[in-house]
């Protein structure tokens, strides 16, 4: 069947910007033009608030949660995950970034919540850093589906303080009779993204233009703006 789409949380997000260490608590406040993710709109094309609360063991082991208002057309309005994991920097140019989140979406219809795992690699180069990224769930949305979303990414330093991040992602079910997009029940779609990322007096800025292959007026092609900021605790 076909049901309504929602989304994943960024998992530490402007990493590759950051310079200082970090505190063993902090918060993250953002606010966006739109909350997108996989090029889809989890707002209805409308602003979002967003906040974490994060804590970071010095072996590399995180935990945290994360809230975003949200706009599904139905009664839920507000999204609210956690998250544990851990980042292992394996060589001077490899790391690795790998946990299991859950997400839990309020309001009278909340049947869509969630387990995911996921798998994060970075390759630091000499043209900047490459990501191959990876997440599954074997619910997706309280549906059922296996569900595997595959990403390739990199980030481009133009200038210090400025870089580029080019992504593609394919988001792919693994049971379309369970779940699918679009009017013409797809079992995948693809979904490109380029951002311009930089930081002002301790805000991250990021100006982003993406686009999907699926139909929907909440998919199209778009530019995002998100500003945000960490506070150490």
């Amino acid at each position: 069947m076909t049901i309504k789409l929602k989304t994943l949380i960024k998992v530490l997000p402007f990493a590759l910007l950051s310079t200082s260490a970090a505190a063993n608590w902090s918060t993250t406040i953002t606010g966006a033009s739109d909350y997108t993710f996989n090029g889809i709109s989890q707002t209805n094309n409308d602003p979002a608030i967003q906040a974490s609360l994060d804590y970071a063991f010095d072996s590399g082991v995180y935990a945290g949660v994360w809230a975003s208002n949200v706009d599904f057309n139905d009664d839920t309005d507000f999204e609210l995950d956690a998250y544990l994991g851990k980042y292992v920097q394996l060589t001077d140019k490899i790391s690795a970034d790998y946990g299991i989140a859950y997400y839990t979406y309020q309001g009278q219809n909340s049947d869509g919540n969630y387990a995911e795992t996921y798998a994060k690699f970075g390759f630091a180069n000499d043209l900047g850093q490459t990501e191959l990224n990876f997440w599954y769930s074997w619910d997706y949305f309280g549906s059922g589906a296996g569900h595997v979303i595959s990403m390739i990414a990199h980030t481009y330093e133009l200038a210090p303080n400025h870089a580029l991040r080019a992504s593609f992602d394919i988001s792919n079910s693994l049971d379309g009779d369970k779940w699918a997009w679009d009017v013409n029940e797809k079992k995948s779609y693809k979904h490109y993204r380029l951002a311009y990322q930089t930081s002002y007096e301790g805000f991250n800025i990021e100006v982003a233009a993406e686009d999907t292959s699926l139909d929907y007026d909440t998919s199209d092609e778009r530019i995002v703006l998100a500003v945000s900021r960490t506070f150490d605790l």
